[in-house]
């Protein structure tokens, strides 16, 4: 990956998670997604979670304040005021953290990592559920090709400790045809044909 890519990388990310989220329909919160058990709200509240997480573990402060892998499925109030907040601490987070600074903390098991490949791995963490949100409600596919390809490259680098915590299913095979969206999705334990999703 090239040097100041991964800016391009999370700031895509972000911005499809928070584009997606803006998207749900109000008879959409409740619908299930390609996570298994988990509505449109609680993939939000995780993602939600997620960021904060990344943001509190670079430069302190509050985490998230429930735990991102039992989401309860309520939020009072406006639902994506919290996403917005999230979004916008991880964003500052990040924009303080240079290719060439020693290994940034980060709330994954593996702890700190280069700058690179732990703010693609929060790029990850947001672009998948801004897919997961995409696909449930009906909107169009926020990954394409480009976003994918550095994606999937450090997702192959984090994914499979993660696996042991239930963040993530088995691989599944994406066939030796598959593009890089599918190749993503699968290696993610997600069906890429999930149903409601436009082929």
């Amino acid at each position: 990956m090239a040097a100041g890519q991964w800016r391009i990388v999370l700031d895509e990310a972000h911005q499809a998670l928070r584009t997606t989220a803006e998207g749900i329909p109000a008879d959409g919160w409740d619908l299930p997604t390609p996570c298994e058990r988990w509505t449109v709200t609680q993939v939000l509240q995780h993602a939600t979670g997620d960021q904060l997480a990344f943001a509190a573990a670079i430069v302190g402060g509050m985490g998230p304040e429930e735990d991102p892998f039992a989401p309860s499925g309520r939020i009072e109030g406006d639902r994506l005021v919290g996403l917005r907040a999230a979004l916008d601490a991880s964003a500052r987070a990040w924009a303080g953290v240079a290719d060439d600074d020693p290994p940034v903390r980060t709330p994954l098991p593996q702890g700190a990592l280069p700058a690179q490949v732990g703010a693609v791995a929060c790029a990850l963490d947001a672009a998948v559920h801004a897919w997961d949100i995409a696909v449930a409600t009906g909107q169009p596919s926020p990954l394409h090709n480009d976003l994918a390809r550095p994606l999937l490259e450090v997702a192959r680098q984090i994914v499979e400790p993660l696996r042991n915590y239930g963040a993530y299913a088995p691989a599944r095979d994406a066939g030796a045809q598959a593009d890089d969206v599918s190749a993503l999705l699968s290696y993610l334990g997600r069906d890429p044909r999930w149903p409601g999703v436009e082929q």
